[in-house]
């Protein structure tokens, strides 16, 4: 590990160490999927132990998809608990994506039993559990990191089966989100059911 890659995870986990040292049960909650078009949104909350440490955990952003894809591996053989939360496209009309994505982070929880929950930027989740909400936690967090790889990575698969589903919308590249090829395959095409309505309608507008 180069000198800058261990000042990075340094600084990562400087912030998690305190609750560690505390004897805390620390979970890191991320969510991946806000923003696309089409498919769930999904949400990772992930307990990690202080040891051994994982050297590529990072904001899943700042990984490539080959990196991301390795980490998750380590961190899914190392977390003492990894839970996944999920809401899709007709949850997402339903009641909004904000609120959406607060329940996928419920159910993400579901099951962790932690005494502190660290979160990317959300806050009154209601967990049995302090919460405290880190605005960009994923590039602050270790533990928020290890979930934003986990929920990224997840949901990327996802997205890959969706393109098996649903062919030509090019779901494997762009993964949902506003591409312009994407946004010509929905002119082209029609929306499909793993498409958000209430993302949609100036693209398909509505009889």
């Amino acid at each position: 590990m180069n000198a800058k890659r261990r000042e990075r995870l340094q600084a990562l986990l400087a912030n998690d160490a305190p609750y560690w040292q505390a004897g805390v049960r620390l979970a890191g909650m991320d969510e991946a999927g806000r923003g696309p078009l089409a498919g769930p949104v999904v949400a990772a909350c992930v307990v990690m132990p202080p040891e051994p440490v994982i050297d590529w955990v990072d904001d899943s952003k700042r990984l490539s998809e080959a990196r991301r894809e390795q980490v998750y591996d380590q961190i899914m053989a190392t977390a003492l608990f990894v839970g996944i939360g999920r809401a899709q496209p007709e949850e997402i009309d339903d009641i909004n994506i904000l609120q959406a994505t607060l329940k996928a982070m419920r159910r993400a929880a579901h099951g962790a039993h932690a005494q502190v929950y660290l979160i990317d930027a959300v806050q009154d989740l209601g967990l049995d559990g302090q919460e405290r909400a880190i605005i960009h936690g994923d590039a602050l967090s270790y533990s928020i990191a290890a979930a934003s790889i986990v929920a990224k990575v997840t949901r990327d698969r996802e997205m890959r089966l969706l393109e098996e589903q649903y062919p030509g919308y090019g779901f494997a590249r762009h993964k949902g989100y506003g591409t312009a090829e994407h946004i010509a395959a929905i002119r082209s095409l029609g929306p499909c059911p793993q498409h958000r309505q209430s993302f949609i309608t100036r693209i398909v507008p509505g009889p």
